[in-house]
């Protein structure tokens, strides 16, 4: 098995609970990554502040991946500039397109500060949105996510995978070093891109059919058993 350099984590769904409550198990066996040296990379659609702050309440060091693969940022590095990877250009038009489609929307309460995508609660399914958008013209240049906490529209030209890419580079870590641990669509592409693949057991079906290794446990507890398996040999 290849050495294990650094592990690459989502949040919701994965490090919590169905209520987005941390998980003691996932936090403690992260912390233990990083006294062993091993780094913490946030992989997750949450905005970059609150991934910021997950990151900093946990004790994370290996940097952040955010809004979906939108936005990098790295602890000392950049001059502590976040990195944007993608505009809202077509997000935007994408928005307004959907609002004269749908009249029910529900925007997520962080959507005022998001650089990179919009973000609806989940009161429409992903099906309705892109059922909106099915005419729209600039319909390829979207991703449409369910990260089964809300749906996400993204850049194309972006995702968890090439945004972990970009920030493994900046470290000097090969992508066959990283271990990842996700649960939902939007984590398929960061997973991809992994050496070892790991899915929680709550992961979304099609999540566990790419994995190297599907968890007994769910949330936390699935994070705690890939990492003591793989990562600390506990």
């Amino acid at each position: 098995m290849v050495e294990i350099k650094a592990v690459a984590v989502d949040v919701d769904g994965t490090i919590t609970d169905a209520s987005r409550r941390i998980c003691i198990s996932a936090l403690e066996s992260l912390r233990k990554c990083e006294k062993k040296g091993i780094p913490i990379i946030i992989v997750t659609g949450n905005v970059i502040n609150y991934a910021y702050a997950t990151s900093v309440l946990i004790g994370c060091s290996g940097g952040i991946v955010a809004e979906n693969g939108g936005v990098i940022f790295q602890e000392g590095k950049n001059n502590n500039e976040l990195i944007k990877l993608a505009n809202k250009k077509y997000i935007d038009l994408a928005d307004n397109y959907i609002k004269s489609k749908i009249k029910d929307l529900k925007y997520s309460n962080d959507n005022e500060y998001r650089l990179t995508e919009k973000v609806y609660y989940k009161n429409v399914k992903k099906e309705t949105i892109v059922n909106a958008l099915k005419d729209f013209e600039y319909l390829n240049k979207l991703n449409i996510y369910d990260s089964g906490f809300a749906i996400h529209i993204t850049n194309k030209n972006i995702n968890k995978g090439s945004s972990l890419k970009k920030l493994c580079e900046n470290n000097n870590i090969k992508m066959s070093e990283i271990i990842a641990i996700g649960d939902s669509e939007n984590d398929e592409e960061f997973l991809e891109v992994a050496g070892l693949k790991i899915a929680v057991a709550n992961s979304d079906t099609k999540l566990k059919n790419i994995s190297d290794y599907v968890c007994k446990n769910k949330y936390g507890d699935g994070v705690k058993e890939a990492i003591d398996k793989f990562v600390l040999g506990e």
